[in-house]
């Protein structure tokens, strides 16, 4: 019997930070497992540079990224998502919060936007390391959960703690 691929759409915005680091963190954790997706409800049309950068210096796949709108991924041909993940830390009820074909498993984990912070270079730096340290823990935490043998009321509340423990941790 063979272990089924889950696929998996990280949204945000402008699909220039966040969404791009989430993909690329969980088609490298999650090799063979899951196949990543990212998307915004605004594209910018460009990868921010120092998503690229925090990408390539910690060996991830970064070739392939690129900003995309998410309708790519809400017609006929597009792959079926099996989890849709928000990233926006603004609201999860904007534009992001549509129906999605085939009924995925929703979660949203707002992490701030690096790509809007404003400062120094090294503020800038920082804020980039810190959401994709976010990231990483938060996809690490929906790995170790035994998809196969929990029903889908249980997994969707446990989905929503990984994004409100990480929020509260990160308030602090």
């Amino acid at each position: 019997m063979s272990t089924p691929i889950y696929h998996v759409l990280f949204l945000c915005e402008g699909n220039s930070a966040r969404s791009i680091l989430a993909e690329a963190i969980l088609n490298h954790l999650g090799r063979g497992r899951f196949k990543a997706f990212s998307a915004g409800s605004h594209p910018t049309g460009e990868v921010h540079p120092l998503a690229l950068a925090q990408l390539k210096v910690l060996g991830l796949p970064w070739e392939a990224a690129h900003s995309k709108g998410w309708e790519v991924y809400t017609g006929d041909g597009a792959p079926r998502m099996d989890f849709v993940f928000t990233l926006c830390d603004k609201s999860h009820q904007e534009a992001c919060a549509i129906g999605w074909p085939g009924d995925p498993i929703t979660a949203h984990w707002g992490i701030p936007d690096p790509a809007a912070v404003a400062g120094t270079a090294e503020e800038v730096a920082h804020a980039f390391s810190l959401a994709f340290l976010q990231l990483q823990s938060r996809i690490t935490l929906f790995l170790a959960l035994p998809l196969a043998s929990i029903d889908r009321i249980s997994l969707h509340q446990k989905l929503a703690q990984i994004g409100q423990d990480d929020e509260a941790a990160t308030r602090r």
